[in-house]
This record gives C-alpha cells, structure tokens and sequence, in this order.
C-alpha cells in the first residue's frame, strides 16, 4: 500500500522543497570536508559553495514560514552537518572569501601602524634636532614609537630597533622629569633613532614577503 505525504499540490510542493533544502545541507557538509581535506581546489571549491549558498538563501526565503529555523530542521531530520549549518547560515559566504578578508584586514593594520612608526621615528628625531632634550620632552616620544613598533608583528621578535628604544626608555626612567639629555645622549640618541629608522625600512619588505 502506497502511502502520501501529501494531500494535495501545495503540500506536495512543501515536500518536495524539505527534500532540496536537506540535500543543499547535506551537499554543503561535503563539500566542507572536502576542502578542509585538500580533495577539492579552492576555486572549485568556491565556485561550489557560493552556487550552494545563493540556492539556500532561495530556498530558505521560500521557506521562511514553514522553516523558521533551520537549525531545528537539522535538529528534527537528525542531521550531523556542524560545518554545513555555520557555511549557510552563521557565515554566509565561502570559506575562501573569509580568508582573503582576514588577510586584507592584516594587510590594512599592519600599512597603517607602519605608518605610524614611520611618523614617530620622524617625531623623535625632529624633537632632538630642535634642542626638546628633557626627560620628560624625549620619553613620551620613544614611549609612542615602542608602543608603535611592538603592535607591529611583522618585524622580527627581537628587531634591533626595538631593542634600542627599550634601552633608552629603561635609561630616561632613572632620571628625573626635568634632567636633560647631554649633547653626547642626544647625539648618541639620534644616530640611533636614525640606525634603528633605516634597519626598520630594509626589514619590511623581507618581514611582509
């Protein structure tokens, strides 16, 4: 005896549409594996998933009365698909555009807080070459380049330059708010900030490569 799951055309429809959004779920859970296993190239992979997701989306939109959640839909049919559910419904592209963001992100920070240790190696030594010699002219200053330098994590762990303004910072403690710099320090002061400037330039291009 043959048994319906539907009654008339529209149920029938409803069906048949539960039968494709299981099989969208169940093929975005293989095609996940897939590209975490290396079996799948990233442009195929790609081309796959944004094809999977743009008919989820459809489908889902179709849905949305009869399927509120899909969560529960997977919950209700028993299906195991962890990846599958974070693909289509928490991330909503494919798992190689969220790389290339992530990595267009790190590009981003990492060009502007160059940019920012480039003005404060500019500032430091502009404030020696106009005589601001005081402990408390010269430290906040090296104070902003370290800070500067250590959000930079493209730079080598103990990079020359770091290690010089730590020194200096660790000598301007010992003295007093109002001592000042020698013409010798501040000599000694400059040549390293201009030494650590130039060390810090012809480290970027091989430290971002």
């Amino acid at each position: 005896m043959e048994v319906k799951l539907w009654s008339d055309k529209r149920e029938r429809e409803m069906y048949e549409n539960f039968a494709d959004l299981y099989a969208i779920i169940k093929a975005t859970e293989k095609l996940e594996k897939a590209y975490v296993r290396d079996v799948v190239s990233s442009s195929d992979y790609e081309s796959e998933s944004l094809k999977l997701i743009a008919q989820f989306k459809t489908l889902a939109s179709t849905l949305k009365d009869t399927v509120p959640s899909v969560d529960r839909f997977v919950d209700t049919y028993k299906m195991d698909c962890p990846a599958a559910l974070n693909r289509l419904v928490v991330s909503g592209v494919p798992a190689t555009v969220e790389h290339r963001a992530a990595a267009a992100a790190t590009a981003t920070t990492s060009a502007a807080t160059v940019a920012e240790c480039v003005q404060h190696f500019i500032t430091a030594m502009d404030t020696l070459k106009l005589n601001m010699v005081a402990v408390d002219q010269v430290h906040p200053v090296l104070a902003d380049l370290l800070a500067s330098l250590n959000k930079l994590t493209i730079l080598p762990g103990e990079f020359e330059g770091r290690v010089k303004m730590r020194e200096w910072i660790g000598r301007l403690s010992k003295m007093g708010a109002a001592d000042e710099l020698t013409e010798q320090q501040a000599r000694q002061l400059h040549f390293d900030l201009e030494s650590s400037y130039n060390l810090f330039m012809a480290a970027l291009p091989n430290a971002a490569s």
